[in-house]
């Protein structure tokens, strides 16, 4: 099962690094979402400090989305995701492969270049290491919940905005701890409460997310 995970992880990984465009568009989008900011609200630090951590968990949760339509997509396209389900014992192994891949693709990145980002909010290096553990703790969490929706909408037109529909109720714990870690660091509260919850999120997901997607990829081919 394991040879099988690494296999389908490292074949993602290879397609999104041979087209680069999946990757480069995450980070460009999450880029400018987070500059433009300062632009259109306020130059004033004290403001932007306390706005930070709202603004880079929505740009993560935006961007992780872009590549969402097309992680089961091709290989619904070339019939392989049909193949892949015939056997059962090893479909969960590939569905947490294939989510594993989009969150190394789409997430990692934005992780590594949130430092850099977060000198335009004036954050110090303590409330920037809790964002980022923030993030590390919070965004599988996304990538797990954004497969069911993935799932769901495969093959149907417009599938990229049914899933923003589909997903986005589901991610607001996620972004109410991640974003709450950040503001109660900020305020002296300490984060520990929210990241051991953000923590407990993205264990549930880890377990039940694989599930459903399963089923939702089930009810996508038989229709």
């Amino acid at each position: 099962m394991w040879d099988t995970f690494w296999l389908i992880f490292k074949r993602d990984l290879l397609l999104a690094v041979r087209s680069r465009s999946e990757i480069f568009t995450t980070v460009f989008f999450f880029v400018l979402v987070i500059s433009l900011f300062p632009l259109a609200i306020t130059p004033d630090l004290k403001i932007l400090k306390m706005i930070a951590a709202g603004v880079f968990w929505v740009a993560a949760l935006l961007a992780s989305m872009l590549a969402l339509e097309r992680l089961f997509n091709i290989d619904f396209n070339d019939g392989t995701l049909a193949q892949m389900l015939l056997s059962p014992s090893n479909t969960i192994m590939i569905i947490l492969a294939k989510t594993g891949a989009h969150w190394l693709i789409s997430a990692l990145p934005l992780i590594l270049i949130t430092p850099i980002l977060g000198l335009q909010y004036d954050l110090d290096n303590q409330t920037i290491i809790i964002l980022i553990w923030s993030l590390l703790l919070g965004t599988p969490a996304l990538s797990l919940i954004g497969a069911i929706g993935a799932a769901l909408t495969l093959g149907l037109r417009g599938g990229g905005i049914l899933i923003s529909l589909l997903i986005l109720p589901l991610c607001i714990p996620v972004l109410i701890f991640g974003a709450g870690a950040v503001e109660a660091q900020t305020s002296g509260l300490g984060s520990e409460g929210h990241l051991y919850m953000l923590s407990a999120v993205t264990l549930f997901a880890l377990v039940l997310s694989p599930i459903a997607t399963y089923f939702s990829l089930k009810i996508s081919l038989e229709q």
